[in-house]
């Protein structure tokens, strides 16, 4: 071998020794990571395919529900049963779904939603295609399983309200969350589940946290492509805390009944010892199912344009005149500050003459001489007009606060109003201008700037013939605190109950004609009648009645009363919008949901609490 052929044998000897050696060390580099990765963080990347392969699905938790006092249901969860479609599992979607639609109703525009649910979601996804079956139609899908394609029968819940019109102020509806709802509670991934619904108003809305419960979880193993294939453990969802009401369903029914003979009218009962309330109606009302399942546009728009404004819960957001069931405070304030005594009298020619105005007594040809029971029972405006220039407003103010009226509870329910007892500092801050003696005049009388709702006007009630005692009213938990005592003299409170036993039961009373003649369970009250538009002189000596008048210009008819005479417990309000007179409309209703109170004889039970 020549010298040329030596030298190129050793040159290819080295270069396939270095080659050798880089590719050794490769192998040892990644010899090194691997062991590295499997043996130090093998662990670590167990957990991670783990989490690729293991979804956490959330359980919505079933709704709390409420009931009456009684046990019985005002809110409560019913099966559901749906009809959903599995794309993946159907060749064609819209065949599937007109195959459907020869068994089931179902609208074009329901179709059409199905088909743009479909485009947006993996194959495999369910997509309802319609809820709240009823047991007929689940038979006729079942039958047909064989020939719908991708299509199968669930089971679920939905929310059912058995009262439907009686309870939708009360209890309230559920409905979808909206967006605001999620904005608020952004970490609450309950709140995006498909078809998860929240309380929007009344009980339903107060209580909505303890009512939703808890959401529980399961662990389900999933392919790559998101698909199920097996669960592999769960955590039960816990269901919503029960409640149960002071209400009493039959008294809550009968009263929305009662209401219902008026174009627009409020009501409430309640113990006048405890504040427990028996029954607080609106109307007109609606079904509050239609939310549950889904309020149409037409009946949405039918809502919101009626006159009587149907969504509107009337017995505590509505605010009027209290006119002259106010009359008892103007009384009582007389008394406290010495001005008027049980022997005061005054003399009504039918108007009051203070300065160069002339203030008149609904009462054209007046009461004659009048003292303060009787004041109250013919309910005599004279006898509080020449009170009030006396006392001035800020006495008034003062007893009619002490009294509840002016005031919010803190009521369980959402929405109350505060209505508005005027005094010198409020006229003032509000309008910049002093108060004048012309508007205490007004004001003795429950007009003018005065205003109060319903359920402030039977606190009222209950406040002056329980002796004083400054209860506060309650739907489901009474309040721990004892009650105060209002600085009251008895012997003051015993004249304004007299006055109002004698509205009802005299024959002069303006409520003479709604009286209960069995002794045991007469009752007691004071009539009102709250001018909407003030009567011009042209009208009043052309003789135009009120009621000629158009509905929306016609007088807000009130009663406040209680019942029984001896020992009373249960105190009502009723307004009836536009009703023209008190003793007229507002009375009659009154007396009826008096006597269907003290039938019920519901002061003798307790509330029966169901667990959940």
């Amino acid at each position: 071998m020549n010298d040329k052929n030596k030298d190129s044998t050793k040159l290819f000897t080295r270069r396939a020794f270095v080659i050798g050696g880089l590719q050794a060390s490769l192998l040892a580099v990644l010899g090194g990571r691997l062991a590295y990765l499997q043996v130090s963080q093998g662990q670590k990347y167990q957990t991670l395919a783990d989490k690729n392969r293991i979804s956490i699905k959330m359980l919505p938790p079933s709704r709390g529900e409420i009931f009456d006092r009684f046990g019985r249901p005002l809110a409560m969860n019913t099966q559901n049963f749906r009809v959903l479609v599995t794309p993946e599992q159907t060749d064609d979607i819209k065949a599937s779904l007109t195959a459907l639609g020869r068994l089931i109703s179902l609208s074009d525009k329901t179709k059409t939603r199905v088909i743009e649910d479909v485009k947006r979601s993996p194959k495999f996804a369910t997509i309802e295609i319609k809820d709240d079956l009823s047991w007929e139609d689940v038979a006729r899908i079942e039958v047909n399983l064989p020939d719908l394609p991708g299509l199968s029968i669930d089971v679920g819940e939905i929310r059912s309200y058995p009262l439907r019109y009686a309870s939708a102020h009360l209890v309230g509806y559920v409905s979808a969350v909206s967006h605001d709802e999620i904005k608020k509670d952004p970490d609450n991934v309950m709140l995006t589940l498909p078809g998860f619904k929240t309380g929007k108003t009344g009980m339903e809305g107060a209580l909505e946290k303890d009512l939703r419960g808890k959401a529980g979880a399961a662990e389900v193993e999933v392919n790559v492509i998101g698909r199920e294939v097996r669960e592999l453990g769960r955590k039960a969802s816990q269901h919503g805390e029960n409640y149960a009401l002071s209400i009493d369903a039959q008294l809550q029914s009968y009263t929305q009944q009662r209401l219902a003979s008026e174009k627009s009218a409020s009501a409430v009962i309640m113990d006048a010892h405890t504040g427990a309330v028996y029954a607080l109606a609106s109307h007109p009302s609606f079904d509050p199912n239609d939310f549950t399942r889904g309020l149409s546009r037409d009946t949405w728009q039918g809502l919101l344009e009626n006159p009587a404004h149907p969504l509107n819960n009337k017995a505590i957001a509505g605010q009027y005149p209290p006119a002259s069931t106010f009359k008892m405070i103007t009384a009582l304030a007389g008394m406290q500050t010495g001005h008027i005594k049980r022997d005061t009298v005054v003399y009504c020619p039918g108007h009051y003459e203070y300065g160069k105005d002339r203030f008149h007594c609904w009462k054209r040809v007046g009461h004659g001489w009048t003292d303060v029971v009787s004041a109250l029972s013919e309910s005599c405006d004279v006898f509080f007009y020449k009170l009030a220039t006396e006392i001035g407003i800020d006495s008034i103010a003062e007893t009619a606060r002490d009294f509840g009226l002016g005031q919010r509870y803190n009521f369980d329910l959402r929405g109350e109003g505060a209505g508005l007892i005027p005094d010198k500092n409020w006229k003032l801050a509000n309008f910049g201008a002093r108060w004048q003696p012309g508007e205490s005049i007004v004001a003795s009388i429950g007009q003018g700037y005065m205003q109060a709702t319903p359920l402030q006007l039977a606190v009222m009630t209950a406040r002056l013939i329980n002796g004083g005692k400054a209860i506060d009213p309650w739907l489901h938990e009474e309040a721990q605190q004892k009650w105060s005592n209002i600085d009251v003299n008895p012997a003051h409170l015993a004249l304004v109950k007299r006055g109002m036993d004698e509205a009802v039961n005299h024959k002069k009373g303006t409520a003479f004609e709604s009286r209960i003649e069995e002794d045991a369970i007469a009752f007691g009250g004071k009539t009102g009648t709250a001018q909407v538009k003030r009567i011009t002189m042209e009208q009043r000596e052309a003789g135009i009645r009120n009621e000629e008048l158009e509905w929306r210009s016609r007088h807000h008819a009130l009663f406040v009363g209680y019942a029984p005479l001896k020992n009373p417990r249960y105190v009502t309000s009723v307004v009836v919008e536009h009703g023209i007179g008190g003793s007229r409309t507002a009375a009659p209703i009154a007396r009826d949901l008096l006597l269907k109170v003290q039938q019920r004889g519901l002061s003798r039970t307790e509330i029966q609490r169901r667990d959940a």
